[in-house]
């Protein structure tokens, strides 16, 4: 079953959160020299047209990244300013966004020498798309299941490693694969720092995730949900991150950032964020 696109929620307010969680660690990552070999286990296409027939057609952006754009200059955070310099780069002008980098392209971003992405698509669309981005960006993409992939790879030729695990979880056993996945790769490379996505449901399915992550043997594992104040009836009420093995000091610093756009006018969100399981 593949027949999940992001580009109809690029831009929204969990990839907001998404992706500030991922540039927070990255940059956090990079205060020591040794190189990082960066894993993207469903990757998308890397770039998203906000004007596109598919954006508009939902406009998730406009209560997501476009809201965080506009308010950009009332943000108190520093750890914006790394998330903002991206922003800018894929767009130019003052304006509305009109471009959305998806999360290899934020992994792009920061890679120094030394570093690495490997980024895994299996969508056949996307990965052609994916791949011919990544031609020309350094990006090593391989067309297939990205939870697999990972394991495969593990542990890696670099030192150190982070891992971004966000599939759609269309299909339901999803959360237990990737608590199995995550569980294993640990296994592998207990040193790694894995961020896990995953949508807030009014089913309450992600439950499933949550709970296995904790019965599981895995320790240091941090949890940030948004919620959002006005949710709908059904789907996605809100958006969650586990980060395993987050850099010291790496929640004060995220939750920071969250306030400034929880309230409105920005994002309309409320935060909870606590260790999910303790070292």
């Amino acid at each position: 079953m593949l027949s999940y696109l992001h580009a109809f929620h690029a831009g929204n307010f969990a990839d907001v959160q998404k992706h500030a969680a991922l540039t927070l660690a990255i940059s956090m990552m990079q205060a020591k020299r040794s190189a990082i070999a960066c894993f993207d286990t469903h990757a998308g296409s890397a770039i998203y047209d906000l004007k596109s027939e598919r954006a508009r057609k939902t406009a998730e952006a406009d209560s997501g990244v476009q809201k965080l754009w506009a308010s950009r200059k009332s943000l108190t955070s520093e750890d914006w300013q790394p998330v903002m310099e991206v922003l800018s780069r894929f767009n130019a002008g003052e304006g509305q966004l009109t471009v959305y980098p998806g999360s290899p392209a934020w992994f792009r971003q920061f890679l120094r020498q030394g570093d690495s992405l490997a980024a895994f698509e299996l969508h056949p669309t996307e990965s052609g798309q994916l791949a011919g981005w990544a031609a020309e960006h350094r990006v090593r993409v391989m067309h297939e299941d990205g939870l697999r992939g990972l394991l495969r790879h593990l542990p890696p030729a670099q030192p150190r490693l982070m891992a971004l695990i966000d599939p759609s979880y269309e299909i339901k056993s999803e959360y237990l694969d990737v608590a199995t996945t995550l569980h294993k790769a640990w296994q592998k490379c207990r040193h790694g720092v894995y961020l896990v996505w995953y949508p807030i449901l009014t089913s309450g399915l992600q439950t499933t995730l949550t709970q296995a992550v904790k019965d599981s043997a895995l320790r240091k594992v941090w949890c940030s949900e948004v919620h959002l104040a006005t949710p709908p009836e059904r789907g996605m009420t809100g958006s969650g991150m586990l980060i395993v093995n987050p850099p010291w000091g790496f929640g004060d610093r995220f939750s920071a950032m969250i306030e400034d756009i929880a309230g409105e006018p920005e994002l309309g969100l409320s935060h909870q964020h606590s260790w999910l399981v303790p070292e």
